[in-house]
């Protein structure tokens, strides 16, 4: 993410998206009631006099502001869709109209704020400086295989294939079926490579994963260059994926991804409720109690939180994490596009560890 003005006395901070990534933070940070400015196009009608039938309108593009309303994801096509009534647009554009502005990669943005909350420029910063590359998971055994991409946001399943080898009391069967089913995985996965150029590991359940590692190797040099783990897990397909972020198998090639730091803190917390231990609370009333105690040390929310909630809820939700933050809290804001978020949710959404016991 390029950040091209930060004036936090007026309010106001401009920038360029640049990854997926980038339009999610966005998307995280744009709030009801902010105003966002970007270039757009817009129908301009001609005025009609008498009994003419009306003329088509002309679409232009123009540079304008609108007072949000709503903010909407779009990742098929890779934009967000920030709906609301023009604030501010030249001459020719009616302001209190509705209007939508589709944010794309590449195209500057301003978000004008009447305050920016610490947990917003945080996300921008750690958009800024974050250039990792995706990296690239390929789950296969004797059943199939499944390749997913890491994002900030979870995971991308970029392609599933079910498959059905012959027996292995049919071994010259097998062995043919078995290239072919490589052959036919490892075009997959030169697709998916060829567009991210990312790091790439390589699980699944029993021997078939090292053979497929072994096939690399011989048939594609340069993919094999890039298989930085290949690990056993139990499960196979997307569900073995999700199961090697949570384990942790996958730590050394994902050491810097924050998805794994997000699992790793919901399964701390998960574990401490199943074993009955005091020294973690969950859900806003029990987390108030332990921030205003100054028991927190790690405060735990989703992104939904922040997002979906009514002013008045957000408002009460910040100074909730404002209070943690002066009492030497660390505050993670879980994307509910994985698991880890989805398990928190379950809990309501925030939770805390805590420092020591409350009883």
């Amino acid at each position: 993410m390029k950040i091209l003005e930060m004036n936090l006395k007026k309010g106001i901070i401009k920038v360029v998206p640049e990854t997926f990534d980038d339009l999610w933070h966005l998307y995280n940070i744009i709030y009801e009631k902010d105003e966002v400015y970007a270039r757009t196009s817009r129908e301009i009608k001609p005025e009609e006099g008498g009994y003419a039938r009306p003329k088509r309108g002309e679409r232009v593009s123009v540079f304008l502001g609108v007072k949000v309303e709503s903010v909407k994801w779009d990742k098929l096509l890779g934009r967000l869709r920030v709906h609301g009534k023009i604030c501010e647009a030249p001459e020719i554009v009616p302001t209190g109209a509705s209007h939508t502005l589709n944010i794309a990669l590449n195209m500057p943005v301003t978000i004008l704020k009447k305050e920016w909350a610490k947990h917003h420029l945080e996300r921008l910063e750690r958009a800024r400086k974050t250039l990792d590359k995706p990296v690239i998971i390929i789950a296969i055994d004797d059943d199939g295989y499944a390749i997913a991409t890491t994002a900030q946001y979870g995971i991308e399943v970029k392609a599933e294939e079910s498959i059905r080898l012959p027996g292995k009391l049919e071994a010259e069967k097998r062995a043919n079926a078995t290239k072919e089913y490589f052959r036919k995985a490892l075009n997959s996965l030169r697709q998916i490579w060829v567009a991210t150029q990312g790091p790439i590991a390589i699980i699944g359940v029993g021997f078939v994963k090292n053979d497929f590692a072994k096939f690399l190797e011989n048939e594609a040099s340069d993919i094999a260059k890039m298989v930085v783990d290949v690990k056993s897990v139990n499960n196979g397909g997307v569900a073995g994926i999700y199961e090697a972020l949570r384990s942790g198998v996958l730590f050394k090639t994902m050491k810097q991804q924050r998805i794994i730091k997000e699992t790793e803190l919901v399964e701390e917390i998960l574990k401490r409720i199943g074993k009955g231990e005091a020294n973690v609370a969950y859900g806003i009333d029990e987390v108030k109690k332990a921030a205003e105690l100054g028991a927190v040390e790690k405060l735990v929310l989703t992104d939904v939180m922040l997002r979906e909630a009514s002013d008045e809820k957000r408002l009460s939700i910040e100074d909730l994490m404002k209070t943690v933050e002066k009492k030497g809290g660390n505050i993670t804001v879980i994307s509910t596009e994985h698991e880890a978020g989805i398990k928190l949710m379950a809990l309501g959404g925030i939770a805390a560890l805590l420092r020591f016991a409350l009883h």
